[in-house]
């Protein structure tokens, strides 16, 4: 062997060595991260304030009672449309409430308002001023909905069928309101009066943004300097089956929502005769444009936004070799996407998305659609539209996110629980400036195919589940009663 090729095999022998080492020690890294990673230990091991918490024993009176309460809701069609709303069923589900929650409408904790003619702005008095106070939110009306679409039950009769509840507003978001309405009437029933003060919002017209029931709700509070500790909304959901290859159910809490931006494009051309078409028609060109749209999807972002922290809190729920590739986000997130962008359902959390004529994303995506569309005969205008919203906190000092999620390990035991994002937007994009923690989730049970009822047809859910719901939200407002969290017993590792 010549001195030269000596020379060269040492350094392809280095190379090698230094390859291997640098393998080894990522492999060794990120297998005791695989093996030690539980962000779920902290809640279980800390030892919470001590306290006498009121139980709920639901009997079958109750039962029937309660089941028929939530029915009528479904039955008025409160309907919202890019037309307007139905006002004279706003005002009819504004008698029901009243009719329905005695108590709540006369109890001297209890202050009501009505705010822009159909919403509802309530104040439970807390015996605690210097507690902060939070806010429960929900919203009145629904999107359209017609038989004829294929629904198996008229879409506002209530149906019962094999123990579901078909109806618009069964999981978006009548059921959520009914069931803090009645935990609440069944609280104060049971002589039960609050140490930390609270708010609960229903607007009237969260289905075309909000703008005049959320708002003015929201302006209310600021003219009186209300700040909030944090706000609940309608969101995220317990997935059952719906993430593969996740071992149990998963309760995800949304820190955020996607922004969102209605963006026209438009083409003018020079008038002419059908009979002397020009070589590209205004159709032509705008067909194009939005050919160019579809084909070329907006750069992924997976991994830069809260969707890490949602794989690790489930990490230690998934198999080898899942496991290993979810608690090491930091080295596979760009194969992980590539994966999850193959699936219509996922493709939302990996990027901004794109419809023909509605853009899911922030403003800023305006830049990237004209560079996409590429022809300066198309002209590209923002319509209306918002950034994403910030991160609410998720760590073991969130006092937010840590009651509720207490308050879901108490009545699913069995169920891991997440942050997430939302890829939809709710009326609690509108309290941002009253406080810097807002989750949205509710205790909706959904298995493989329910994700697609939302907005869908077939709308419905369980008995069981909805009594659920009224359990969750009796527990939350009493926890949230916890004048402070536990101390930290956090067992996540930072790379």
């Amino acid at each position: 062997m010549t001195e030269s090729n000596f020379q060269v095999y040492k350094f392809v022998k280095l190379v090698f060595i230094s390859v291997f080492i640098v393998f080894l020690s990522v492999f060794t890294i990120a297998s005791i991260r695989t093996l030690s990673l539980d962000v779920n230990v902290g809640l279980q091991l800390a030892r919470w304030e001590k306290t006498n918490n009121i139980s709920l024993v639901i009997d079958h009176h109750q039962r029937e009672e309660l089941l028929a309460k939530f029915k009528e809701a479904i039955k008025i069609p409160t309907v919202s449309s890019e037309t307007g709303g139905n006002t004279s069923a706003l005002l009819q589900f504004g008698q029901f409430l009243r009719k329905a929650f005695p108590t709540v409408f006369s109890s001297s904790l209890v202050q009501h308002e009505m705010v822009a003619d159909y919403s509802h702005l309530f104040y439970v008095r807390g015996s605690h001023p210097d507690l902060v106070p939070y806010m429960l939110l929900a919203h009145i009306d629904v999107v359209p909905a017609n038989e004829s679409d294929g629904w198996e039950a008229p879409p506002f009769s209530a149906k019962e069928i094999n123990g579901f509840i078909y109806g618009r507003g069964t999981i978006d978001d009548k059921n959520s309101l009914m069931a803090i309405l009645q935990a609440l009437e069944y609280l104060l029933l049971k002589g039960y009066a609050p140490r930390r003060g609270f708010y609960i919002g229903f607007g009237h017209d969260e289905e075309i943004r909000g703008f005049s029931g959320a708002m003015n709700i929201v302006r209310v509070l600021k003219q009186r300097n209300v700040q909030l500790s944090f706000v609940l909304d309608e969101g995220l959901a317990v997935m059952d089956g719906i993430i593969s290859g996740l071992e149990g159910p998963a309760a995800l809490i949304g820190l955020s929502e996607k922004g969102s931006a209605n963006v026209k494009l438009s083409v003018s051309t020079a008038p002419g005769h059908s009979s002397i078409p020009p070589k590209e028609s205004s159709i032509g060109i705008l067909a194009g444009a939005v050919k160019r749209l579809e084909d070329n999807p907006m750069p992924r972002l997976f991994g830069l936004g809260p969707e890490r922290t949602t794989f690790e809190h489930l990490a230690h729920k998934f198999s080898l070799p899942l496991k290993f590739v979810m608690s090491n986000f930091w080295l596979f997130s760009s194969v992980l996407s590539r994966v999850l962008e193959r699936k219509p359902d996922m493709n939302a959390f990996v990027r901004t998305t794109t419809a023909v004529t509605i853009f899911n994303g922030g403003v800023k995506v305006m830049d990237l659609i004209e560079a996409t569309v590429g022809d300066p005969r198309v002209k590209v205008e923002l319509v209306d539209g918002f950034d994403p919203l910030p991160v609410s906190s998720a760590d073991e000092r969130s006092f937010g996110f840590q009651i509720i999620k207490k308050t879901v390990l108490d009545l699913f035991p069995t169920v891991t629980v997440a942050p997430g994002i939302c890829i939809g937007n709710t009326d609690s994009r509108h309290f941002k400036d009253l406080s810097k923690d807002i989750y949205r989730f509710s205790p909706n049970w959904f298995k493989p195919g329910d994700v697609q009822r939302f907005h869908g047809i077939n709308e419905r859910i369980s008995k069981k589940n909805y009594e659920e719901m009224i359990q969750f939200y009796f527990n939350l407002i009493q926890n949230c009663d916890t004048r402070k969290l536990p101390e930290p017993h956090s067992s996540v590792h930072e790379l």
